[in-house]
């Protein structure tokens, strides 16, 4: 049984770049792998539960005080010399370093890393990944917008980038009346048109510029706000001064995505950039139709104007105006982007085959690996007898 040690920062904030790690890691498991999520930091709380009871093993490295902690990189060269991986797959930029840089020290056959944002960061990210690119075997991105701003960034080269989207479980995703009847009476909800806003409350999100086009759209429009983050007081105050505060809620983290979705009219996305959302992903597969910003990674998922409206970044006027026309149509005509959504995704994005990719890769690369370990040995066998052949 091949061994995958899934590495990412922690799971205690979920958002999707962790949602997609913990799809490949139970899929995986289900294919026959034996898997181990090792998580820089945090206990993983519900997610390290979830994992376990799909029969995915968690491991924390404890580390406090980012790459600087010591004992982090000390814990998983052990964990990497007791358990032997044959593939280490490292998720986001310090889970991706970490994992580099450990196989100086630790064996490693087959190191992956995946970029998820088109945001290639300031100098100190750029460094981190031209410094450590020689180390790993395969880079892959979710997006084409997001290979192609690493590869110009110079963080990676073209032969080791390959764009590899995300995948989504679209059964477990699948309208369902009952429970959007049952979310909605929770909520209090009626006729009204209810909006999804799901990510961090943080500045890539641009929710500022979400509440301003809410405030701009007719009253019956109410928006569900699923995050935590720094942002949290200031965007309540904003709600406030724009009068809408009535009218938007905001729920914190849930680990009930699927529930609220399920309750909603539409799923709207503000976002400055992005990789590839996951958010979309699971809006086409519940048959929600979406507006979001014309951003890289995002343009990849929606197809303005069939499966939703693309509207332009920061723009408050242009957001409302997408939001509108999708509040505007008809019942029947929601239906049928919902519908057309759903069936794209589950073309594009579907899970299995997205696995099967996957699979395919890491069985290429240890193939690679293993030629590359016979041809060392022999090498080694060569010179010590030329060595030891009488003069």
């Amino acid at each position: 049984m091949s061994h995958a040690a899934v590495v990412i920062p922690g799971l205690d904030r979920i958002g999707g770049a962790e949602r997609q790690t913990m799809l490949l890691a139970k899929g995986l498991r289900q294919r026959g792998w034996q898997v181990s999520m090792v998580a820089l930091s945090g206990s993983g709380g519900e997610a390290a539960a979830e994992l376990r009871e799909a029969g995915v093993s968690f491991t924390s490295l404890e580390m406090r005080k980012g790459l600087a902690d010591p004992r982090g990189w000390i814990r998983l060269n052990r964990w990497l010399w007791r358990e032997r991986p044959d593939v280490v797959h490292a998720h986001l930029p310090h889970a991706a370093w970490l994992a580099r840089w450990s196989r100086l020290a630790a064996p490693v056959p087959v190191e992956i890393d995946t970029l998820h944002s088109s945001y290639t960061g300031k100098l100190g990210r750029r460094i981190g990944y031209v410094c450590s690119r020689w180390l790993a075997d395969k880079v892959t991105a979710v997006s084409e917008a997001t290979a192609e701003a690493h590869r110009a960034a110079g963080m990676v080269g073209a032969k080791k980038l390959l764009v590899l989207g995300n995948g989504i479980d679209v059964n477990a995703w699948r309208p369902e009346e009952q429970m959007r009847a049952e979310a909605r009476q929770a909520l209090g909800l009626k006729d009204e048109f209810l909006w999804l806003a799901v990510g961090r409350l943080e500045t890539v999100k641009d929710y500022p510029t979400l509440l301003r086009a809410l405030a701009g759209l007719p009253k019956a429009a109410q928006l569900l706000i699923l995050g935590e983050g720094p942002l949290h007081n200031e965007l309540a105050r904003m709600a406030v001064q724009l009068g809408v505060e009535s009218r938007v809620r905001f729920l914190g983290f849930s680990s009930e995505v699927r529930r609220w979705m399920q309750a909603a009219d539409g799923v709207v996305l503000a976002s400055r950039y992005e990789g590839l959302p996951m958010v979309l992903l699971e809006a086409g597969a519940c048959g929600k139709p979406v507006v979001a910003t014309d951003v890289a990674g995002t343009r990849e998922v929606v197809e303005n104007g069939w499966t939703g409206w693309l509207a332009r970044q920061g723009d408050a006027d242009s957001l409302a105006a997408a939001m509108e026309k999708l509040m505007s149509a008809s019942t029947a005509g929601r239906r049928a982007i919902g519908e057309w959504s759903q069936s794209e995704v589950t073309r594009r994005f579907g899970l299995e085959s997205i696995l099967d990719r996957w699979e395919a890769l890491y069985g290429e690369l240890l193939d690679r690996s293993r030629t590359r370990r016979r041809i060392a040995l022999y090498n080694r066998a060569h010179l010590r007898r030329r060595k030891t052949m009488p003069a």
